[in-house]
């Protein structure tokens, strides 16, 4: 379908555009020449090259030559034509015509069509798509970014394989072949499914007379050293309730060995199933005599409450209540308040024992190691664990023969001070 010049203006008109300029009053033609085919140019709906005729160039110019309008597109295109006039100067970008690239511009005749798969580019001429926006430039951060995008589909299925690499199945299982594994021995022997019971001896002379308590304000009471039950707990937290758990419980009392000799022998029960809990405090139990005296480390406050806890929610008999307790917090606190800068038990030790522990795990990262071991890691850090208990019962017996020791040199000081 062919459209006049004047169809042409009259649309781009009513498209808005303003640059749109009136036709010229007279327009030289070819003799026999078709109205419709003297047009500016062939405009169809597949065509993307528009041209113009330039037999009636020399017309033009004789016309243009003579008349006083302003110089239009036409004559200079007439003068280009023929060779005169001034340099064309650089076309504007809405006064381009659109070729495809490499395709020569015909004198005369029809325009050619082009398919529509061919490029095109720009040329000098004007075209009827001059109302048409402007294809948008990219931005240009855009353009920075382009550097850094795949410029193919190999390039992008080898990023897009990069970001959302999986491992193979095979190398998954060579990996865990090569691997070490697990560590998940624990210490000592099972005596019942999930409960550890751990044991050791230290030897060391057993005081041979009754301890006197005056250093726990209990001037008038004395206790058997073989009487005495040095224990402590690792837990699973420092909250306390029903919702802490004792998963350890070590114990140490003096105790002649028939093969080893006078000694401390140092008991741990360990629990790695929840399971094992009613079992462990069972056990310990056992170990208990209505001659007992508990002895501990702010364990009357923390220890003991949780064992009644415990031993009330797994509906046993709860032997703790009826024994005798001696804490050596409070009477640590009178004597050494002020001295260092706390009177935690690893300070004491340090600073009044001189006992250094090597390679000792904080009882604050107790509850971390059960539990790992007990979601399948590794048993290294609860064997460091059953350690640190076990030094903390072997302290306490030191520290109690310290204080009462302390106390008797304070006596017998007083005492040379008022003789006369």
């Amino acid at each position: 379908m062919s459209v006049s010049l004047e169809r042409l203006r009259a649309l781009r008109r009513q498209a808005g555009d303003t640059t749109v300029r009136e036709a010229p009053a007279t327009v030289a033609l070819q003799e026999g020449a078709n109205p419709m085919q003297a047009g500016d140019g062939h405009a169809s709906g597949d065509a993307t090259a528009v041209t113009r005729t330039t037999s009636d160039a020399p017309a033009r110019a004789e016309l243009n030559s003579s008349s006083p309008r302003r110089r239009g597109p036409r004559d200079v295109s007439s003068e280009r034509a023929q060779g005169t006039g001034r340099p064309p100067a650089p076309a504007r970008r809405d006064q381009e015509t659109l070729t495809a690239p490499g395709a020569s511009e015909p004198a005369s005749g029809p325009p050619r069509r082009l398919p529509p798969s061919q490029g095109i580019r720009r040329t000098g001429e004007r075209s009827v798509l001059d109302w048409m926006a402007p294809p948008s430039m990219p931005a240009a951060n855009d353009q920075a970014r382009r550097g850094v995008q795949p410029t193919s589909i190999d390039a992008l299925r080898r990023l897009i394989a990069t970001r959302e690499r999986k491992p193979v199945a095979g190398a998954a299982v060579v990996a865990r072949a090569t691997r070490e594994p697990l560590d998940r021995h624990l210490p000592g022997t099972e005596l019942s499914p999930g409960l550890h019971l751990i044991e050791a001896f230290v030897p060391q002379a057993i005081p041979p007379a009754a301890l006197s308590l005056s250093f726990a304000k209990r001037a008038d009471d004395v206790v058997e050293p073989r009487h005495l039950l040095f224990f402590d707990t690792e837990t699973t937290g420092l909250a306390g309730g029903t919702g802490t758990r004792a998963f350890m419980v070590g114990a140490a009392d003096w105790h002649d060995c028939p093969q080893r000799g006078p000694g401390l022998r140092i008991r741990q029960l360990m629990i790695s199933t929840m399971a094992a809990e009613g079992a462990m405090l069972r056990a310990f139990a056992d170990w208990l005599s209505p001659h007992t005296v508990l002895c501990s480390y702010n364990g009357r406050s923390y220890d003991a409450p949780l064992l009644k806890t415990r031993y009330r929610l797994a509906r046993l008999h709860e032997p703790i209540t009826a024994l005798d307790h001696v804490d050596l917090l409070h009477p640590t606190r009178r004597r050494y308040r002020g001295t260092w800068e706390n009177c935690k038990l690893a300070t004491i030790e340090r600073q009044l024992l001189r006992i250094v522990r090597e390679d000792d795990l904080p009882g604050s990262e107790a509850p971390a190691a059960w539990l790992t071991y007990l979601r399948g890691g590794s048993a290294r850090n609860l064997r460091r664990v059953a350690h640190h208990n076990h030094q903390d019962v072997v302290t306490l017996a030191l520290l109690l023969q310290r204080l009462v020791q302390a106390e008797q040199d304070d006596r017998e000081v007083l005492a040379f001070e008022e003789a006369p």
